[in-house]
This record gives C-alpha cells, structure tokens and sequence, in this order.
C-alpha cells in the first residue's frame, strides 16, 4: 500500500497464509493477522478485521485458494465465504470467480493473486479517469473508507484524489466521520495522512454545511450497484447525494465493474445488511446510549440512480443510462 513503508497491500498471500491488516485496530496500531482456514477468512471478512467491496472480494479469493489448497469441498466453501456479509457484490464476483478458475484447473495461490492484481489495475484506471475530473483548488468530499485499506491497493473513491495530488492539484477533502464504526475518522484520515493530502475530518451531521459553503464535488464507493444505476454504500451516503443534487454539487461514484450486479434489476433488491446495534450502544467497550433504549444498525443505504452525476469505473466515466452497454 503506497503510504506504508514496504509497500504492503491490504491483504496478500504469503508462505501458505492468508495476511492482512487488521483494520480494526487502525489508526492507532497497523497490526497483521494471518489465516490458514477459509472458515477463518470468512469471518475475518463478517467481523470487519477486512472491510470495502474490493478488498472483500480479493480476502474472498483468497479464502477459496484455502479452501483448494487444503482439498475442501469448494461448492460448500463458496457458500460459507457468500454468507460472510450480505451487501457487497465483489464478494460474490470473486467466490464465483475462483470457483470457475479452479473448476478449470487454475492455480489456486496464482488465480488469487491474479484476482487481487486485477482489482488494483481497475482502481489504478479508476484513478486516471477520475483524476481528470478534478481541477486544481478542488475542494473533494468522500464518506465512508474507499481508499487502498478497502480495494487492496490504490483505491477507489480516494484514488482520483491520489491521482490528483501526485500531478500536482492543490486539494483538499473532507472526510465524513461515518458513524457507528467510524471508518472515514479512522481509516480514511489516516490514508490521507499517510499521501500528505490537506483535509479535515467532518462530524456527519455536518456535510450538508460543507456542502452548501464549498464543496466542489462528492466522490463515494459503492458496495453493490444495481442495473439501472441505484446503488448501496455505506449509510449516511444518501444524505449526501440528495443533498448535492438540490445544491449543484456533482456526485460520482466510484467502483469497479465487478461492483455491479446486472442481475439486480434496480435499488430496491439490495440486501441492505442490518449490524448488532452494540456498534452504536457502545464506543469501545463503554456503553453511552440509556439502558432501556434499542439502537437500529443498517450497515448501508440505497441512493437511486438520479442523484449520480456519474460512475467512476475502469472503462471510463457512465451515466446511469450507460450502465448497461458494458454489461461483459
């Protein structure tokens, strides 16, 4: 991960293990964790020690190569890795990715390497193409972690940004907090730190001010993108588009084409997945909601098609309307 001395990713494989950082214990430690147990990568994946669609998908394939490499029944292991977490399309992109690599005989530890090289050259396009968009003294807000942490390496809403930076285009982003777990305070402050990039933490409450006052631009990821456009990204998401459409401001969404799922006609069937509300009872370990009151935890929200100026992917900037003609 540029950034990281070493150049480490977010998870890679490594004499017969699966690595990763621990992403939970960021911004105050960068601890590494292994795994030898597809069981045990797909719980990494449900518990968030690895967390953003991209890097979801790639810890994914290589809890398959586990899985081939240990001679595990790989239909059972498909459906135990899919049943991680319910919203992230690149998750199951990957599992069926793998599956038919090695059902044709591929490499397992090779095929999973290819998988997560693979995303890292959609988000290095991703960059290129959403760099252009940016103009210098461009002032960029994002929600949530799509950075290098979510996507392996490079990133997807935080790689135009990156792009940006590096030709030279004097930024600045504003990092929504992203409540309850915190990931744009805490993950994405610190990539922006670790590149040098000006910004500012916001509270999320406080984005439609900034967006009113002088924001330039919305950049986003995306868990799951639906046929016409509609799509799931991490909630507190579609405030922000709403918000941008009625001021002007343009809104792009940056993702992968293995984020969308043709499949899904539009919003309204995306499993949005609901978390244990102990994510907003409690901030760590300490409880600070009443005792006698319940929380409600939807980990994503859906944000329809016409409030997106445009997605950000590897085959270059599509309009809603245009989803469809890269369907491959």
């Amino acid at each position: 991960m540029d950034g990281i001395k070493g150049d480490i990713r977010a998870v890679w494989f490594e004499n017969g293990k699966v690595r990763m950082i621990d992403q939970r214990e960021l911004p105050h430690k960068l601890v590494f964790v292994d795994f030898t147990d597809h069981r045990d990568v797909a719980e990494a994946i449900r518990n968030m020690t690895t967390r953003g669609a991209p890097s979801i998908g790639a810890t994914a394939a290589y809890g398959m190569c586990l899985a081939a490499l240990s001679k595990t029944d790989l239909k059972k292991a498909a459906e135990h890795i899919k049943a991680a977490r319910p919203t992230a399309n690149d998750l199951f992109y990957a599992v069926d990715y793998m599956s038919a690599e090695l059902k044709n005989g591929a490499d397992p530890i090779a095929a999973a390497d290819g998988y997560a090289q693979m995303m890292v050259d959609k988000c290095t396009k991703i960059g290129e193409y959403g760099g252009a968009l940016i103009k210098d003294g461009f002032k960029i807000m994002t929600h949530c972690n799509a950075g290098a942490l979510a996507t392996v390496d490079v990133g997807t809403a935080l790689a135009p940004m990156r792009d940006a930076h590096a030709a030279g285009k004097k930024i600045f982003v504003y990092a929504s907090e992203t409540r309850p777990r915190l990931q744009g305070m805490q993950l994405t402050a610190w990539e922006l730190v670790q590149e040098g990039i000006p910004h500012s933490i916001i509270s999320d409450g406080a984005s439609g001010h900034f967006i009113r006052k002088d924001t330039d631009m919305i950049i986003t990821g995306a868990d799951r993108i639906a046929a016409n456009g509609d799509f799931a990204n991490k909630i507190g998401t579609f405030d922000k588009a709403v918000m941008a459409k009625e001021l002007g401001v343009p809104f792009y969404v940056a993702a992968p084409i293995s984020t969308f799922d043709f499949n899904t006609k539009d919003g309204n069937a995306i499993v949005i997945e609901d978390r244990s509300e102990d994510e907003v009872m409690f901030v760590s370990g300490i409880r600070i909601a009443p005792k006698g009151s319940n929380a409600l935890n939807p980990s994503f929200d859906m944000t329809p098609a016409k409030y997106v100026t445009g997605f950000i992917t590897e085959k270059g900037i599509l309009k809603p309307q245009d989803i469809r003609r890269i369907v491959s």
